[in-house]
């Protein structure tokens, strides 16, 4: 049986590659510097980084032969384990660099992938990062060949296979069919097991991952040693959280926490977290939290928009709270006229979002 599973931390050295495609509106820095955070949330060790500036991406080898022996030679001087490439990579471009940089080669997506696969906590947690990694490597298997045998157990690798890697789509399949039957279990008892609501609203807290989604919850929730985790790091927590919080005189509400988003979600892991997603269709009102003290907040905005969107989500009531307005950057009197500025850490502004929810659920009351 195939199963997916996370290893023990590895000492890898990694050598982030990236071409430059001169975008005005997907500037390449502030994503490829979120890259090399989630490579280090991930467990490995950055050793260099080299960036290729093209018009296009070279369909060959993605950044060119010339640079691609360039890459094979730094990464040798840095004593590089493995590389770890920005751009999205074709099968083709993937066989062709690998001859040339004799190293395992990691996407974006096997990096997120990974880390899902470390965080996981529950069960059925544990069952939609695995029909996620099963579902890429499902989808990568054409053309990759031997390339599987090279495949390590380290950052970008955990996941599906035995203690053999040439996993086949036949078996791959019949892993996917065991892991849905899974779910579907875990869902059915859960559904089982939940409370009635009797009629206090859902509110759900959205955004991009590590922008204080859980820090706010344990912060409205006055929650103390059993509050959600936090941590300063990308995909802190997978697994949804929900609490009762306090919203006015005699005025409570369920608020539930989410696993964050991130620009370019991987379609693997919308497509296994969409039933978790689709959950927040049941959500009242949104809390869209965003970390005002980060400058590419605006990008970040509009990559969980644009995710609420293809979730149908983004008809509901949603409250924006610019979260650590008491850090350094904060962009006072720049933001949004319907923004309530808040911290998660001090309690500034909690006040006013509590209001601020209370007017949207009132509204909808207004309205039923």
């Amino acid at each position: 049986m195939t199963r997916t599973h996370a290893t023990g931390p590895a000492a890898e050295r990694g050598l982030v590659v990236a071409v430059d495609l001169h975008d005005a509106k997907r500037p390449l820095e502030p994503e490829l510097a979120e890259y090399e955070a989630l490579i280090v949330a991930a467990g490995a060790t950055l050793v260099g980084r080299m960036v290729q500036r093209l018009e296009r991406v070279d369909p060959a080898t993605l950044v060119g032969s010339g640079k691609a022996h360039e890459i094979a030679e730094r990464a040798a001087v840095l004593a590089a384990t493995k590389l770890f490439v920005f751009n999205d990579l074709r099968p083709r471009q993937r066989t062709n660099l690998q001859e040339i940089v004799p190293l395992p080669i990691v996407d974006r997506t096997m990096v997120i992938l990974d880390i899902f696969a470390q965080r996981a906590r529950s069960r059925e947690g544990q069952l939609q990062v695995e029909l996620a990694q099963l579902r890429y490597r499902q989808a990568n298997l054409i053309g990759a060949g031997a390339s599987l045998s090279r495949l390590g157990g380290g950052v970008g690798t955990r996941g599906p296979g035995e203690t053999k890697l040439e996993v086949d789509r036949r078996r791959i399949a019949q892993r996917i069919s065991v892991v849905r039957s899974g779910l579907e279990d875990v869902r059915r008892s859960r559904a089982t097991r939940r409370p009635e609501a009797g009629g206090v609203p859902l509110v759900a807290l959205v955004g991009y991952t590590n922008a204080g989604k859980s820090s706010l919850l344990n912060r409205l929730s006055r929650a103390g040693a059993d509050g959600a985790f936090v941590a300063d790091q990308p995909f802190a927590t997978l697994d949804p959280t929900l609490r009762r919080v306090y919203l006015g005189p005699q005025r409570y509400a369920r608020l539930a926490d989410t696993v964050g988003f991130i620009t370019d979600l991987p379609e693997e892991l919308v497509a296994a977290f969409r039933a978790t997603l689709e959950e927040l269709s049941g959500a009242d009102v949104l809390v869209h939290v965003i970390d005002g003290s980060n400058a590419d907040w605006p990008r970040q905005r509009t990559s969980v928009e644009a995710i609420l969107h293809d979730l149908a989500l983004d008809e509901k009531p949603v409250v924006l709270a610019f979260n650590k307005c008491d850090a350094a950057g904060f962009p006072a009197g720049t933001l949004p006229a319907d923004a309530i500025p808040v911290s998660a850490r001090s309690g500034a502004g909690i006040t006013a979002l509590r209001e601020a929810i209370l007017t949207r659920l009132d509204a909808l009351r207004s309205t039923a």
